[in-house]
């Protein structure tokens, strides 16, 4: 199953119902969501069961370079997930916290953020240098 249809709108949508569109579209592959857009999301989020989707997408799609806030109990970095349209959202992947953690009830949705993102292809040459044989 498709996990774009063409009704779906992300325009206008807050960062953390963006998040919300990543969960409902990864869902998409496995259930009937309907067209996605700033009227539906937080209904359409609230209906479904979809944890093992959200902590899917609670890891990110791609690490960034941006830094992350502090938290002492907890490590993270930064991630971004990107929507059909082309829009960024970001938000911090929390993790760790020994064998009482729980990273995944820290308010990652909600503190989520617009993300610009650039692409570039770069040609890289690698060199690798060893010592030459000595011929006897």
């Amino acid at each position: 199953m498709s996990t774009e249809m063409t009704d779906d709108n992300f325009a206008g949508m807050s960062p953390e119902q963006k998040v919300k569109a990543l969960v409902l579209l990864s869902l998409r592959e496995i259930d009937d969501v309907s067209a996605i857009n700033t009227q539906t999301v937080d209904e359409l989020y609230d209906a479904f069961d979809h944890e093992d989707q959200k902590e899917e997408i609670r890891e990110g799609h791609v690490k960034t370079d941006i830094r992350p806030p502090f938290n002492p109990d907890y490590e993270s970095h930064s991630v971004a997930g990107q929507l059909p349209d082309g829009s960024w959202v970001g938000w911090t992947y929390w993790f760790g916290g020994g064998t009482n953690g729980t990273p995944w009830e820290l308010p990652w949705m909600k503190e989520a953020y617009h993300v610009d993102a650039k692409e570039e292809q770069k040609m890289v040459t690698v060199r690798t240098f060893a010592r030459a044989a000595v011929a006897a």
